[in-house]
């Protein structure tokens, strides 16, 4: 009987240090690490869905390596800026600059890396007519708007250098594809950081 009794009084003790701690609304130290576990969740789903993305494409019958492929540039951006706001539920007073810009950064850089990396086996998996009919495609492109760029000062450079650099294999390809995706989220994570590291 009396260690019933002594059982309740413990429950009870535990039950309101529990109760008090969570009324003070201490900030919960769940992850180690919660810049990189948000900058690896949020980079993770976003080059996987550039991915998915690209194999859309494919499976309806559209260019997987052409214009539309470059929608998908915008998913890191996006992924950046709510990595940050993700970011701010670990932090009552803000992540502060560096954090805020780190995640975001971080994000970029693993959805870029992962984006290609997929492009790049896509590319080696469908093969070598593929990437030759997106060429044919492009520079059919290319060809028509030949005349705008000849308007442009310097544009018979700018027309030729945009013909040469046109991606030719899988390497190119998901190094076209890492560039412009790492890019884009760097430019946005900056100022991202900056708006919400409060």
């Amino acid at each position: 009987m009396h260690k019933c009794r002594r059982r309740r009084r413990l429950v009870k003790v535990l039950v309101s240090c529990r109760v008090t701690s969570f009324l003070r609304l201490e900030p919960v130290k769940s992850t180690p690490s919660p810049v990189l576990r948000t900058a690896l969740l949020c980079g993770v789903l976003t080059g996987a869905l550039c991915l998915a993305w690209v194999l859309f494409l494919y499976f309806t019958g559209s260019n997987p390596y052409g214009p539309k492929r470059t929608l998908s540039s915008f998913f890191p951006p996006i992924a950046a800026v709510i990595s940050q706001i993700l970011l701010r539920r670990y932090y009552i007073n803000g992540p502060g600059l560096g954090r805020s810009i780190g995640v975001g950064l971080a994000t970029s850089l693993i959805a870029a890396g992962i984006a290609a990396a997929g492009l790049y086996l896509f590319a080696r998996m469908a093969g070598p007519e593929l990437i030759a009919q997106h060429l044919t495609e492009a520079r059919q492109l290319l060809i028509a708007t030949k005349e705008l760029y000849l308007k442009e000062a310097n544009g018979r450079q700018q027309f030729e250098a945009t013909l040469r650099n046109l991606a030719t294999t899988p390497q190119g390809l998901a190094q076209d594809e890492f560039v412009k995706k790492l890019l884009l989220g760097i430019v946005l994570s900056i100022p991202g950081g900056v708006f919400l590291r409060k």
